[in-house]
């Protein structure tokens, strides 16, 4: 696996309570740990080189100090829209990277439709193209699942999904 990809890789994040927070990409580990923030509590199979140095991939991290995570939606953004969607096109079922899936506007914006948690979906470059201007309906395609905001149950449920290809993330996720 090239170097960018290891760095993209799933990371869990835990509160210096132990309690699951969030899910960050490796490189945001990596540099949380350098700045003392951080400890590696499990480490992956895999080993990132510098010109210097060799560092164990951190597969879960806990914060030194405790932080409180206030009740709050995430923000809606490109990459949580993703996640919500779990990578997949909502509208074949495709799975895919970041770099070859694109969000759709399930009511075009040009018919009045905004960019909203509700009205955003993960979606394929050939279904984007097929969908077009018009709504599902009128493209003859069906979303997998109506999009919805992220909540609290949400992340943890993604936490879970992610922690099932992680033996390491298990013990710190309450199933």
């Amino acid at each position: 696996m090239p170097a960018m990809d290891q760095l993209q890789q799933p990371v869990l994040v835990l509160n210096a309570s132990y309690e699951p927070i969030n899910v960050c990409a490796a490189r945001r580990a990596i540099i949380l740990i350098i700045k003392g923030v951080a400890s590696a509590e499990e480490f992956g199979d895999r080993v990132i080189h510098s010109t210097a140095h060799a560092l164990d991939m951190p597969s879960v991290i806990r914060l030194l100090e405790y932080r409180r995570i206030p009740q709050q939606t995430r923000a809606l953004s490109r990459k949580n829209i993703l996640m919500r969607d779990r990578y997949t096109c909502q509208y074949c079922g495709a799975s895919g990277s970041a770099t070859n899936l694109t969000l759709d506007h399930v009511i075009p914006r040009s018919r009045g439709g905004g960019s909203s948690w509700e009205n955003l979906a993960t979606c394929c470059h050939p279904c984007n193209n097929r969908k077009g201007n018009r709504t599902p309906e009128e493209a003859g395609m069906r979303l997998a699942r109506a999009p919805r905001a992220f909540t609290l149950h949400t992340s943890r449920h993604l936490m879970r999904l992610l922690g099932n290809g992680d033996v390491q993330w298990r013990k710190y996720l309450f199933y």
